[in-house]
């Protein structure tokens, strides 16, 4: 007899998605960036890969909002 799979509730599928809205996703390769500076000469801070994906955050929020102001649908470069 085959098992019986729960049925996910509304309550537990709305809060997964909800978690994953807060979530910001990764847009930096942290051994990359790592190997960059370390190519420098300098170390790199345990944090300062969440502080310079967060910049990144910005920096394309900053640029989608000139687009919008502009009534364009395609960031450009010039938008940074």
């Amino acid at each position: 007899m085959a098992a019986r799979k729960k049925k996910a509730t509304k309550k537990k599928v709305a809060k997964r998605r909800a978690s994953r809205a807060t979530q910001k996703l990764n847009l930096t390769v942290g051994s990359k960036v790592k190997e960059t500076i370390k190519g420098h000469g300098y170390r790199m801070a345990g944090d300062f890969g969440d502080a310079l994906n967060a910049k990144v955050h910005a920096l394309i929020n900053d640029a989608v909002a000139r687009c919008a102001a502009n009534n364009r649908g395609t960031v450009r470069p010039q938008d940074l």
